[in-house]
């Protein structure tokens, strides 16, 4: 069963329509107080949460611990609750030095929530911004949630957020390429919400035998995937400009080649460089960084290549960036690692670019499986 219900309340900000002027402001998911109040009374509620689940500068935990509701659990996903944890870093189980409650890792031995450690819970709230593309961990979050508390009759509550990312674009997913960074059969770039993806999880039957789980969406106002949306805070550590999530569906694929994205440096996904492109005239020294990336690639060494900071991308999937640094690196056959074909859920992107296809013939490659992902979409999406 999915429930998607509507209120209006408070607001906050954000949002610009195509044309740059300031529209009426969104009113978030998890902003809407007396909605989330009246629904968990009398409820058990755990959180599937993380840094960017604010209600205005206050976290959600807080804010419905203020409420007097009864929190009794945090599940966390990667990099942690509080967001402190680099990308990849296992997190362990632990306390919560603030509110007392216990966090349970969703990142680290185990990716899915027990039967026993959701027994004392009747709802689980979502509540974290994505970026609208499939390798961004939290939506793989959410689809072993929906599975465990379908099998365990439990509720899961999603917050919505915007899409910062909002076109559809990419390669789709292979059904051999399924991985925690990509679990489910949508393009690089899907633009729709994380609600709108929770429904359609459920809708197209992709959890593990089919399985239904009671679900409630509550969604934004004044929200529509037209609007540009810039995030109030980083979404993880190594997104920590909007320029930087905005490149992040092209430049992650990056991270399955020889080629780094600036990990170790202030300017993660906002440029590229290896130590053997020194026809490049713009360099860069990665470093281990607490918090940000511990031993990243070409530690100590110098990269050269590109600073994208300055530039703007465009709403797709830009290849010109990966065909240049291939067709320019002096070892073509060390370019691309094995993690490249998780990356792009498919083994067919990296044949193609081997063999000289250029960016517009590979992306007409794609679209036949873009139109019918754009069909199946239309029936889930929330702000039309």
């Amino acid at each position: 069963m999915i429930r998607i219900i509507g209120l209006s309340a408070f607001l906050w900000i954000g949002a610009m329509s195509c044309d740059g002027q300031t529209n009426d402001k969104i009113l978030l998911g998890a902003e809407q107080l007396d909605l989330l109040a009246s629904k968990l009374q009398g409820q058990r509620v755990a959180l599937l949460v993380n840094h960017t689940s604010q209600v205005g500068h206050t976290h959600l935990a807080d804010t419905l611990l203020s409420l007097g509701l009864n929190l009794v659990k945090i599940f966390s996903p990667e990099h942690g609750f509080r967001g402190q944890a680099a990308d990849g870093e296992k997190i362990n189980n632990s306390i919560d030095e603030k509110t007392g409650l216990p966090i349970v890792s969703l990142y680290g031995n185990a990716k899915k929530p027990t039967s026993e450690q959701l027994k004392d819970v009747d709802v689980v709230i979502f509540d974290i911004q994505d970026v609208g593309v499939r390798f961004y961990t939290y939506i793989s979050s959410l689809y072993y949630m929906l599975e465990a508390c379908g099998e365990n009759n439990k509720t899961v509550m999603v917050l919505d957020r915007p899409n910062p990312n909002s076109f559809v674009d990419g390669p789709m997913l292979e059904p051999e390429f399924k991985s925690f960074v990509g679990i489910i059969p949508i393009p690089i770039a899907h633009g729709m919400t994380v609600g709108e993806l929770a429904t359609m999880m459920l809708g197209e039957k992709w959890l593990k035998d089919g399985i239904q789980c009671k679900l409630e969406i509550i969604p934004m106002k004044n929200y529509s995937h037209n609007m540009s949306y810039v995030l109030p805070l980083k979404p993880s550590p190594n997104l920590p400009t909007q320029n930087a999530i905005t490149w992040y569906p092209s430049l992650c694929l990056f991270e399955g080649t020889v080629v780094s994205v600036g990990r170790g440096t202030s300017m993660p996904f906002e440029v590229i460089g290896n130590p053997k492109m020194k026809e490049y005239p713009f360099k860069f020294t990665p470093v281990s960084t607490p918090g940000m990336s511990n031993h990243p690639p070409h530690e100590n060494q110098e990269c050269y290549g590109l600073d994208l900071r300055n530039t703007k991308p465009e709403s797709n999937i830009s290849l010109k960036y990966l065909i240049a640094f291939y067709n320019k690196y002096p070892d073509k056959d060390q370019f691309f690692t094995p993690y490249f074909n998780t990356l792009a859920g498919t083994g067919t992107l990296k044949e193609q670019i081997i063999s000289g296809m250029s960016e517009d013939e590979i992306k007409l490659t794609w679209q036949k499986g873009l139109n019918a992902f754009k069909a199946k979409r239309s029936k889930y999406l929330l702000y039309k």
